[in-house]
């Protein structure tokens, strides 16, 4: 690496409800590091003695470059008005999916009832932000002046060198009350790519631009290279012997996350306000959330860790 300064370091604050005291009745199992596909770990997995809120916690550091291998990354924009939805990725408003296709882009100013939307050029080719210094003038939250009315598409290349380092308790800790997360990771796939909170949805469509995820529920951007914002299926699963969903990865806190459905396509109906439950087999766990809800988990029940970003 060109530049190993610190890029950003992504140390959860929360915002705590009194009496935040583990509840020990509550089962837990340790996170499972052979889950992790080894390829997409930078060195290996280890173990270390953090200070995580004061109190001294075993935790698992693992380093990935966060570029996913089980699928491929992109595509996000269409180049024209006539793309079909396969050149393009997702979009979500109010819960729902729609696929960016050239018509879709075409049709934002109707879709957003405001006549300011216009994407794409008198030759119907559609504005995108096609190199690294469009991408760093887009995705942003003060979005530079010629990159507003653009879809915004940065490509996991150009930052393939960064190094996310997740550190997460072995043994996660249930807390009484839940806690809010900021705007850093809330957790990460096996394939070592970060779980993301909410895309800022509000401030993105503020500069009439739109930042597409891929099929995967995955895009790009300069403070944390290719991360997830949807779970759609496409990474790695760990098959349970119940009729349960797969676990897809851990939260910050060491909690499992698993699949919104089970075996039957059913969702669970029993989750708290962080989208958890306890059963007997996993204890407390996470399910994903619906993919057009721009939102994984909605908040933690476990004591966190935290991310750091290299360059």
């Amino acid at each position: 690496m060109k530049n190993l300064s610190l890029l950003l370091i992504v140390i959860f604050i929360f915002s705590c409800k009194s009496n935040q005291k583990p509840d020990e009745d509550i089962k837990t199992l340790a996170v499972n590091k052979d889950y992790f596909i080894s390829e997409n770990i930078i060195g290996e997995i280890t173990e270390q003695k953090v200070s995580l809120k004061g109190v001294e916690t075993l935790c698992y550091v693992i380093k990935t470059n966060s570029q996913a291998t089980e699928h491929k990354m992109g595509p996000w924009c269409p180049r024209h008005i006539e793309d079909g939805k396969e050149k393009g990725g997702i979009w979500f408003e109010n819960g729902k999916v729609y696929d960016v296709s050239g018509h879709f882009i075409a049709e934002l100013d109707k879709f957003y009832k405001d006549e300011k939307w216009k994407l794409y050029r008198d030759n119907d080719s559609i504005k995108v932000t096609d190199t690294k210094k469009g991408c760093l003038g887009a995705a942003k939250p003060n979005v530079e002046e010629e990159y507003k009315n653009h879809c915004v598409e940065c490509l996991p290349e150009y930052f393939k060198d960064q190094i996310t380092t997740f550190v997460i308790p072995v043994k996660p800790e249930y807390q009484n009350s839940s806690q809010k997360f900021g705007r850093g990771g809330i957790g990460i796939a096996f394939n070592g790519v970060k779980f993301d909170p909410p895309a800022p949805t509000h401030a993105i469509l503020a500069a009439h631009t739109i930042a597409p995820l891929d099929d995967h529920g995955g895009h790009v951007n300069p403070h944390g290279g290719y991360h997830y914002h949807a779970v759609t299926g496409s990474t790695k699963e760990i098959e349970q012997t119940d009729t349960h969903a797969p676990i897809i990865g851990y939260a910050i806190d060491g909690f499992g996350i698993y699949g919104l459905l089970d075996k039957d396509k059913k969702e669970a109906t029993d989750l708290d306000e962080c989208g958890g439950h306890i059963d007997s087999a996993r204890g407390y766990h996470y399910h994903a959330g619906e993919p057009g809800s721009n939102q994984i988990i909605k908040c933690l029940r476990g004591k966190p860790g935290y991310i750091s970003i290299e360059e």
